[in-house]
């Protein structure tokens, strides 16, 4: 998964360097999957939580890098063409975004449920699924991570910390292939879906 993930960050064109975190330890058996990528992929020992690993890589990218992605291993089906799209996206001038995620739309209707009733049900209209690769500009990235830590807050992704921080975050259509594998069901279906 993780060299997949890696690939298809490297084959969009537009990635110059991917800098992985990894559970402390592992760094060198990343090293190793990642060694016929070349040295455009890197591996740093993550942190406890995921906004720790985070941090841990954005300490890795140089300070001259204008946009940062941010891509879990456990979407290993991300296209090319979407690290593209969520770059294109931001770096468009007249963009009005300080992050970019890519989003698909909820299919079931969403109800809200508290000790086991249904309080509410959701305009799933109004919702959609987050997925990554999420692009970010550099400094408002940094800003809401350092922010974070200095709280003591976690987020599941990055682009809700980027939110809570009060930047401006836009979205573009994600890919239905791009779900995330969390179970041996899931990937059972992404092996079935590369054949």
């Amino acid at each position: 998964m993780l060299v997949l993930a890696v690939e298809a960050a490297l084959a969009s064109d537009a990635v110059d360097r991917v800098v992985v975190a990894v559970p402390p330890g592992r760094e060198a058996q990343a090293t190793l999957l990642l060694a016929p990528l070349g040295a455009r992929a890197v591996a740093v020992a993550g942190g406890a939580t995921r906004l720790a690993s985070v941090r841990a890589a954005l300490e890795a990218v140089p300070g001259s890098a204008q946009i940062i992605l941010s891509h879990d291993a456990a979407r290993p089906m991300a296209t090319p063409a979407l690290f593209r799209a969520v770059i294109d996206a931001l770096a468009d001038a007249d963009a009005d975004a300080d992050a970019v995620v890519p989003v698909v739309p909820v299919a079931d209707t969403v109800k809200r449920v508290r000790h086991g009733s249904v309080v509410g049900t959701e305009a799933r209209e109004e919702l959609a699924l987050a997925q990554t690769p999420q692009a970010f500009r550099a400094a408002p990235l940094r800003e809401a991570h350092a922010r974070a830590e200095r709280e003591g807050l976690d987020f599941t992704d990055d682009a809700s910390a980027v939110e809570w921080a009060g930047y401006r975050v836009r979205v573009v259509p994600g890919e239905p292939g791009n779900f995330k594998i969390t179970s041996a069901e899931d990937l059972a279906r992404a092996e079935a879906a590369r054949g």
